[in-house]
Formats: C-alpha cells, structure tokens, sequence
C-alpha cells in the first residue's frame, strides 16, 4: 500500500530526539506552534488529509492557537481515538512529532481512526509508520448513505474489510449511527453498513468502535440483535447513567473525551462515576471536542492529558491510579502496541 503523505508520516522538526526542545511551561508543543508548521490559510489540505473549518458552529472565527502543554501524567495513558489527518486551522504536524508531542505529557499511545477508504488507507499508514500508533478502519455512519447513492457502498466496505487485516489495525470503528444529520432512508443505509462492521469485527476478532450520535436506542439494539464484538467501545461517550448501566451490563467499554469536562455535562459525569472502572477509556476525538477550560480550540492527543485530569476530579480519585487503569483498559480493548 503506498503512503497516503509521506511527509506527514514521519517527517519531524527534530530528527534527533535530543534537539527537540521541552515545553516550557504554559506554552505551547513547539510541534503545534504555527512558526513551525504553519500553512497558508488558502492552501487545500495535504494528500490523503482533511481540514476542519475555522469557524465555529456560531459562525464566528474560532482560536485557532493550541492548548498550553500540560505537567506530565504520573502513568502514561492511551488517546484511544484521534484525527491525525484533518487538520485545524493553519498547523498540519506530522505522526511523529504528534506522538513525540503526546508522549512528553505522559500520553504513550494514540489509535488512529479512519472516518472512508482514504481515511482508512491513511490510519493503516500512520500505525506502519509510528510504533506508537494503533489504527482502526470503518466508514463513518454519515458516509454510508452518500456511497450508497452514488452505488460503491458495497466496494468501500470491501476496502475497509480487506484493510482490517493489516496486523497494525485492532479495530473497525468508528461505526454506528448517527441521527443528527440523517433521517429517512439514509438510516437505513447506516444500519446496513454498521452491521457489517460488527461482522468484520466478530470475523477477524478485533475490537469495535461505535459512534452513537442521538441513536442511543438504536445502537444497543443492533448490538444485541447482530451479536456485539467482545471488544466494543462507545467512542466519544454520549450518554446518560442508564446508557452506563447497559454498557456496564453487557461489559462494553466507554470511552470518555473532553466534553465529560465542560459545565454543563451533568450527564456525562453521572455515568463516568458509575461506569464499572475497567470500563473506562479516554480520548480527544481530536481536532475536535477540546476539553475545559479550551474548549473551541483545536484539540490534540497531548491534551487529553487534561481530560484525564478533569475524570479524576469528577471520581474523586488519586489521578496515578486512574492513569494507570486507563492504560491497562485500553491494552485490554486494541491489544499492545
């Protein structure tokens, strides 16, 4: 398979590790600082890359400036679902310097998920090129039905199941069904398409990644009906406790981002306390879903490191703890790295 970027894979500002320089505190990673990785706003984004609007979902112009790194975790952790590829606002950081980047606030992991084929292609890619990447491979629950009207949803699937046996890639995901943006008979299509997902995964006996938006119901009720993986993660946690209660009853994992933070999660914070903790996962969902006090600007897999520590806070619990079950969940969930 040939590297969607190669540039992207594995160039680095700083070859060798002893030159790169240690964040200074309340500053930046200098990966995520524009002197270094800027690009021209106008630019299209790289081979095999995405771009995120700079706009909110207000219309205004977000901050576009990275997160302060963080003090490091007293046990490293896992990002257990990421972005590398869609870029935010003028910063495009390659793999290597992401992981560097990531691993310096005590975050020694990242699953790279694939979102289509290109995508997919990519994670795959990204895990070959960096040993501290993992992949996971699907057509997003939004793309089933626009490859089904164009009448190639049987051939990217074909893809995503041929890619789901490269060694690298330990789940397909994300999956699942999103309500938000589809109604009618693209619900359908996602259905169908989430189904032979969870087959791919049961077949090769890798995890599944769900992405449940305003399908709650739904999504239980296909897992169920079709025979959930053994391993089956809600990426991007977004339910209430009764949603706990059943992940907790059928041992499926949550996966908490940063909107477990933000004020208003009542919810969220409710079903993090009864979660059953070898439950428990993390992740930034990055660019996206940065978590307080950041939230609006882009997310990277270094700041999940603040996610870790809002969670701590919520369970009232030492946070060296709670790192090192979150790393040992996610071991259990994708296998080592």
């Amino acid at each position: 398979m040939t590297d969607p970027n190669t540039t992207l894979l594995t160039a680095s500002l700083w070859p060798d590790p002893a030159s790169r320089p240690e964040p200074a505190p309340g500053a930046t990673p200098a990966a995520y600082a524009p002197e270094h990785y800027a690009v021209p706003e106008d630019a299209p984004a790289g081979e095999g890359t995405r771009r995120r609007s700079a706009q909110g979902d207000d219309g205004r112009r977000r901050n576009l400036a990275y997160p302060p790194a963080p003090e490091p975790l007293p046990h490293p952790v896992v990002d257990n679902h990421t972005h590398l590829d869609l870029q935010d606002g003028r910063v495009q950081v390659s793999v290597r310097d992401a992981a560097d980047a990531a691993a310096l606030a005590g975050v020694g992991g990242l699953v790279q998920v694939g979102c289509d084929v290109p995508s997919s292609r990519f994670a795959v890619a990204a895990a070959q090129a960096d040993p501290r990447v993992l992949a996971a491979v699907a057509l997003h629950p939004n793309e089933a039905p626009k490859l089904a009207a164009a009448g190639v949803l049987d051939e990217a699937l074909a893809e995503i199941r041929a890619l789901g046996e490269h060694d690298r890639v330990r789940a397909f995901g994300e999956t699942g069904l999103d309500y938000y943006r589809t109604e009618g008979e693209g619900r359908e299509h996602q259905k169908r398409s989430f189904r032979e997902h969870i087959r791919f995964a049961r077949e090769t006996g890798k995890a599944l990644q769900i992405h449940d938006r305003d399908a709650h119901a739904d999504v239980v009720a296909v897992l169920l009906e079709e025979g959930a993986p053994e391993r089956t993660v809600f990426h991007c946690f977004s339910g209430d406790a009764e949603l706990a209660r059943t992940c907790n009853e059928h041992g499926w994992y949550m996966s908490f981002s940063g909107t477990v933070t933000f004020k208003n999660s009542h919810d969220l914070k409710a079903a993090l306390r009864i979660a059953r903790p070898e439950l428990v996962l993390t992740e930034t969902d990055a660019p996206f879903l940065t978590p307080h006090p950041y939230r609006g600007r882009p997310n990277a897999s270094y700041v999940v490191n603040y996610t870790v520590r809002g969670m701590a806070e919520i369970l009232e619990q030492e946070l060296e703890p709670l790192c090192e079950r979150i790393w040992s969940n996610t071991t259990e969930a994708y296998g080592p790295f």
